[in-house]
């Protein structure tokens, strides 16, 4: 028999937090987190990250667990995954995924296999040093030219990923795009029921905005200057995440304040609309739209108790 898997995700700042938390004391559940910034510590405020008194008992995996200059990718994430789930099954408990990194999700969910070979360094080091000297969007053009679909899906910022697909073709001679599909046909090894929470895209961006507000009330800029004086630089991969390059930049004296949040807001907004297309195209996916709802929590919450019986029993 397969092992019951709950996933509920959904675009940023639609309040995953305290739908799963509902749903984990209903089930009986411990939650993991497919959450690329909320894994590092001393990274609370940019991250919305869930606090411990706030956790309300329910266990929390992969929250808080590594320093910002650990490198935290895809792979990682699936093998300390899957040592949280083994932890959760031994006790009996339905484990609830939570997050809003579609692809995190989609590699624990299907298995996606990433094992390769170490690459070749130094063809690495030579697109890393094109990205410097020639800019982001000259390497991902490199890669529009070789694979349009992985370009369509990975965003010029996301450097990393790009070289990767590039490396990978580099090294294979075969799209990256085409072995993610292949991998995507695999059947699940989970029984598992998908949940995608999501609001009208007016009163999401308002929220996304609101957010950022209270962030900045919060202290969100005195979260990044203590990271930076840590020794926190730009290029690691924990300051590339939506918060920190901006206030990051500010910091270093190239935005001010009103442009950095500016930047902040607009590109949080950019991000939600790229994770719904995401979920899109995901399979046997169950939306949850929060405004067919009234808004109504609790009728929310007892019809994704409702899908979890009749799929998980």
């Amino acid at each position: 028999m397969k092992k019951p898997l709950v996933v509920l995700t959904g675009p940023t700042a639609v309040g995953k937090t305290k739908a799963s938390l509902g749903l984990a004391k209903a089930l009986g559940g411990e939650i993991i987190s497919a959450d690329s910034m909320q894994v590092y510590q001393y990274m609370n405020i940019g991250s919305a990250k869930i606090r411990t008194k706030e956790m309300q008992g329910v266990p929390h995996f992969l929250v808080d667990v590594l320093k910002p200059w650990e490198e935290f990718h895809v792979v990682r994430f699936q093998q300390m995954a899957k040592a949280a789930l083994e932890g959760i099954y031994a006790r009996r408990h339905i484990p609830i995924v939570v997050g809003g990194t579609g692809f995190y999700i989609q590699a624990l969910l299907y298995d996606i296999d990433f094992s390769e070979n170490d690459g070749d360094a130094s063809y690495r080091q030579k697109l890393e040093q094109i990205a410097k000297e020639r800019g982001e969007r000259n390497l991902h053009e490199r890669l529009k030219a070789i694979d349009p679909a992985a370009a369509l899906k990975i965003h010029e910022n996301n450097v990393k990923r790009v070289i990767r697909a590039l490396e990978f073709y580099h090294q294979t001679g075969q799209r990256i795009s085409e072995h993610n599909e292949r991998e995507r046909q695999k059947e699940s090894p989970y029984q598992f029921v998908y949940f995608v929470l999501n609001d009208d895209r007016k009163r999401l961006y308002e929220r996304i905005d609101d957010r950022v507000d209270q962030m900045l009330k919060e202290g969100l800029v005195d979260e990044v200057a203590a990271l930076r004086d840590m020794g926190c630089t730009r290029d690691m991969v924990a300051m590339q995440g939506l918060g920190y390059k901006e206030i990051f930049a500010f910091l270093e004296g190239e935005l001010s304040l009103d442009e950095a949040v500016y930047r902040l807001k607009r590109d949080t907004r950019h991000f939600a609309k790229r994770q719904i297309t995401w979920f899109k195209r995901e399979k046997e996916v169950i939306w949850i739209n929060k405004d067919e709802y009234g808004y109504d929590e609790d009728r929310i919450l007892h019809d994704m108790i409702r899908y979890v019986r009749g799929e998980l029993g």
